[in-house]
């Protein structure tokens, strides 16, 4: 059973900046294209961002874009989310998934996904 980790997450005041990672196996992080989700309390989880495997192509949802940044270190078999002006609304649990496709930037027939990680911000 392949495992993906999070970590990083916690409690930080809005406006406040946290950086989310996600180790994974190696044989899972070269082929697969690396995604962020999130579910906050009493919503459907939602679409983050999603990266290719090499870094060149990136894709963020709305909510995120301009404060959010997703990258991928290689040699470590990690991926990351940095998530800066981070706001109420950004409260959820945050999962790791890898996945072979992307259909319109979304990671597509996700293969593994994290446990996921809760990021609380306060107001």
């Amino acid at each position: 059973q392949v495992q993906l980790v999070e970590s990083g997450g916690g409690l930080v005041q809005a406006g406040g900046s946290l950086r989310l990672s996600c180790a994974a196996p190696e044989r899972t992080f070269s082929s697969y294209f690396m995604g962020w989700f999130r579910q906050a309390p009493g919503k459907k989880r939602e679409f983050v961002s999603t990266i290719n495997w090499s870094g060149s192509n990136r894709y963020y949802a709305d909510s995120v874009k301009g404060r959010f940044t997703t990258s991928r270190d290689n040699a470590k078999n990690t991926v990351y989310l940095q998530m800066n002006s981070l706001k109420p609304e950004d409260t959820a649990v945050y999962y790791c998934a890898a996945a072979r496709a992307v259909v319109g930037g979304t990671p597509y027939g996700i293969d593994y996904w994290g446990k996921g990680i809760l990021v609380t911000v306060s107001s």
